[in-house]
């Protein structure tokens, strides 16, 4: 089991992912905006980060340099999860030092394969294993 910190502004979205990873048998974190999603990455110590790229206030970009500050999240890893998905989008993020890239719209199976490749695996998701039945609808 694993906890996994989401840091999104939009509501449907963050919805949809605490579901999907809940159901998955992990430890959703919920943070609405960059601020709350710092604190929340110091105060919890996740296994993952996912953040969203486009945000007000603060965008993943800047959520991303702070977090990297951070040596106790520094190893951490951090997938931004964006509607960019224009040509260069994704090298952008990597460049950015992001450690991977979830495009919207957020798809539950393909949410935690993507999610699993960053876990140790050791905390993985069995249920998402090869073979394995759909994910569960988000509700």
């Amino acid at each position: 089991m694993a906890c996994i910190l989401v840091i999104e502004d939009n509501l449907t979205n963050l919805e949809l992912m605490r579901t999907v990873i809940q159901g998955f048998g992990h430890v959703p974190i919920l943070a609405r905006d960059g601020v709350e999603g710092i604190e929340m990455a110091i105060r919890e110590r996740p296994h993952l980060i996912l953040i969203d790229m486009l945000m007000p206030e603060m965008n993943g970009d800047e959520v991303l340099r702070r977090l990297k500050l951070n040596p106790d999240l520094h190893a951490t890893p951090m997938v931004a999860v964006t509607a960019l998905a224009m040509v260069g989008d994704r090298e952008k993020v990597m460049s950015a030092g992001f450690d991977g890239y979830i495009s919207k719209p957020i798809s539950p199976r393909k949410l935690m394969d993507e999610i699993n490749g960053y876990l140790r695996p050791e905390i993985r998701s069995v249920a998402m294993s090869p073979g394995s039945q759909e994910a569960p609808k988000p509700t």
